[in-house]
């Protein structure tokens, strides 16, 4: 009896701090702009960290209206994937929100849309990335991270787009 609660014991030990799988879905993706960093997590651990990730070509402050070149900072949700993109997969975020949206309205302008986080335009040739911060306000990475969040980040998942 004694040798069956100790082997217990060592299986529930061994499952409360067993690492997640590599292929492991994410539940949230934080996005930090100024560190050019993305983050996907699941159960509240870092289950993968992507560097220099692009920006909209206004980098610096939060989306406010269509045009502005800027990435939106602020809770969305991943709510949709389009494989059909012009860039390499797409996974479409639930910006604008009804706070950008009265925003806009009250300045008497759009808060825009069509803010993706997505791969390379389809018909670059260049070697590896396009330079620079070159959206109008999505997020790029490469064609392959694109293709990891593609399988890991479903649709309803929470994203979070701090400064």
């Amino acid at each position: 009896m004694l040798c069956r609660l100790a082997a217990v014991l060592l299986l529930l030990a061994d499952a409360a701090g067993a690492e997640l799988p590599e292929a492991a879905v994410a539940d949230e993706v934080i996005v930090h702009k100024a560190a050019r960093t993305l983050e996907l997590v699941a159960e509240g651990q870092v289950i993968r960290r992507i560097a220099g990730i692009q920006l909209g070509r206004e980098p610096i402050g939060p989306k406010r209206f269509e045009g502005d070149g800027r990435t939106p900072e602020g809770r969305y949700t991943v709510d949709w994937g389009n494989p059909d993109s012009s860039y390499h997969l797409s996974l479409h975020i639930s910006y604008p929100d009804a706070v950008d949206s009265a925003f806009a309205a009250a300045q008497g302008r759009s808060a825009g849309g069509a803010i993706f986080l997505h791969g390379q335009p389809n018909d670059w040739t260049g070697p590896g990335r396009v330079p620079g911060d070159w959206t109008a306000g999505c997020i790029a990475l490469s064609d392959a991270e694109m293709e990891e969040l593609w399988q890991r980040v479903p649709d309803g998942t929470p994203i979070r787009i701090e400064p």
